[in-house]
């Protein structure tokens, strides 16, 4: 499949033909939903979930899916048959794409903060969407998108996630707060350089793609 990276945390999957998108939120290009079948939305946070542009997206496609938490699908609510609400442990077939979802809850940010539901994406058996959430996926994983910075994780949380996941690739999303030192540092821990991971780490640029099996 081909994978592109959309604004901070957003990427689109195709296949085929086919287009599949993960969390347009409020920092992704409107681009990224030209032409996509289904959508998969983690959680409500506003960079990862935008309920403006998938409510055009879904007007202008009548097709278009939605597959999503209960507490996305409320906000969602006048559009019936095309937002379905998901959980942990449920399997489903979307655009040609074998969706797996795996995980419940929101990393912790703070035990003042009231966690909300997130749930992640394994799709095609090899490349998994966490989400805001650092999630080991009950079977291996091929291509993980590793949210690289967050209030709620540290580069030694990443490093550790990493070798549990234990991916042949991983992708740096939930990027879009980083300026170019910060990505520079990041990178310099969790690419070869660092203390070593069991994977290839690699970012690629907005709109930028790279095929993945």
């Amino acid at each position: 499949m081909e994978l592109t990276k959309f604004g901070h945390a957003c990427v689109r999957l195709e296949k085929d033909g086919r287009r599949l998108v993960i969390d347009p939120g409020g920092l992704t290009e409107p681009e990224a939903l030209d032409g996509a079948e289904a959508v998969l939305v983690t959680h409500e946070h506003f960079d990862h979930f935008s309920e403006e542009m998938l409510r055009r997206a879904a007007a202008a496609r009548p097709e278009l899916r939605i597959w999503t938490t209960s507490s996305v699908a409320e906000k969602l609510d006048g559009l019936g048959t095309q937002v379905v609400a998901t959980g942990d442990g449920d399997a489903f077939d979307v655009a040609g794409f074998d969706v797996r979802v795996q995980g419940t809850w929101h990393a912790v940010i703070h035990p003042d903060i009231p966690r909300i539901p997130n749930i992640g994406f394994m799709v095609d058996e090899t490349l998994f969407h966490p989400g805001d959430a650092l999630t080991v996926p009950s079977t291996p994983v091929g291509t993980l998108l590793l949210p690289v910075h967050a209030p709620w994780s540290t580069v030694g949380d990443l490093i550790d996630y990493v070798r549990e996941v234990s991916p042949r690739d991983a992708y740096a999303v939930h990027d879009g707060a980083l300026n170019d030192v910060g990505t520079a540092m990041v990178a310099g821990f969790l690419d070869a350089r660092g203390p070593g991971l069991p994977a290839r780490y690699r970012r690629l640029a907005p709109g930028a793609s790279v095929l993945v099996d």
